[in-house]
């Protein structure tokens, strides 16, 4: 029987699978090696340096994370079931939302550079035309749930997988309902 060729493709996708069953700090050789059924020396042809994998593995994730908000988000309620789908994220793949959101962030130096960076400008436009507010309070709001969004999705993804996805939503809404109101009034 040949030898399986061991690709980079599959090393990417091996390292990946470890990073989301098991969290990124067990992407090491071994551990890609032992996933493959091959021994480290065709990884380490692949893998000059640790880093170049990291990164391949982080495109990886980003674009798993575009595909799952996808398939999530109800084209109605936008805005809303974007924040949901952020907290499904969180309870169902916490090692891929602790990935992509505690990854280092050399650019960010501010909020503003936070919310340029970090999300879509048509959601800003949408949310405007939605509550037929301006484009700079619809900013507001949506750096507010933005923040208050990651935040209850890293203590989701990090503490005891029981805690009730419908309680989650229920504070969003909360929280929603009073940045809301907040930008309204100001």
């Amino acid at each position: 029987m040949p030898k399986q060729r061991i690709t980079k493709e599959m090393v990417v996708n091996a390292a990946f699978e470890i990073a989301r069953t098991q969290g990124a700090e067990q992407i090491l050789v071994k551990n890609i090696a032992d996933k493959l059924g091959c021994s480290v020396q065709p990884i380490y042809s692949y893998c000059k340096n640790m880093e170049g994998l990291y990164g391949a593995v982080e495109e990886k994730a980003a674009c798993f994370i575009q595909e799952y908000l996808s398939s999530h988000i109800d084209k109605k309620k936008f805005f809303q079931s974007t924040g949901r789908a952020y907290i499904q994220l969180a309870k169902e793949e916490p090692y891929i939302f602790k990935m992509f959101i505690l990854r280092k962030r050399e650019s960010i130096h501010s909020l503003e550079d936070l919310y340029q960076n970090e999300t879509n400008p048509q959601v800003a436009q949408f949310i405007a035309e939605d509550l037929n507010v301006s484009l700079s309070k619809a900013k507001e709001l949506h750096l507010n749930m933005l923040i208050y969004t990651v935040g209850v999705g890293t203590i989701l993804a990090t503490a005891a997988p029981d805690i009730s996805t419908d309680e989650i939503f229920d504070q969003q809404e909360t929280a929603y309902a009073a940045f809301l109101q907040h930008v309204l009034k100001n």
